[in-house]
């Protein structure tokens, strides 16, 4: 993605909302790069629970990340609101690349966006397996237009 292609939230298939916590700042007077890749996790795994497709005490498949990025554009700062929004670029045998929006309050352009890339393994083997039905399901309906 280039540099200055930043979304808006009507780019996102899904939403859910974060909360900022006076200990995301740090000693520059914003919230700190390394919560952000916690909120993208927060929003891709919230999701994925919310949807029944994935347990994260029993499902045998799960994801491991194996890429990761983020583009800033605005600083995000507490007590703001952040809503996070979720899309699906890619969906492979055993993979799926997840893009997340986060928007600053009210704001319609991105103060940040990134991505995960989750490679579904066996919980016990560790080893890559085939997206189950009703994960390929979830994840499927957040594919991007285009």
């Amino acid at each position: 993605m280039a540099r200055n292609d930043r979304h808006r939230r009507a780019d996102y298939r899904a939403f859910s909302d974060i909360s900022t916590r006076w200990m995301d700042n740090d000693v520059y007077g914003h919230v700190n790069n390394v919560v952000y890749y916690s909120w993208f996790d927060t929003a891709v795994n919230g999701h994925l629970i919310e949807q029944g497709a994935l347990d994260i005490a029993a499902s045998p498949t799960v994801g491991l990340v194996v890429e990761t990025g983020c583009q800033y554009f605005a600083p995000i700062a507490f007590p703001e609101r952040v809503r996070a929004g979720l899309r699906v670029a890619h969906v492979g045998n055993s993979s799926v690349r997840y893009e997340v929006g986060l928007f600053r309050n009210d704001d319609d352009e991105a103060a940040a966006q990134g991505h995960f890339v989750h490679v579904y393994v066996d919980r016990a083997t560790r080893r890559p397996v085939p997206l189950p039905e009703g994960l390929r399901r979830v994840v499927e309906a957040l594919l991007r237009a285009g």
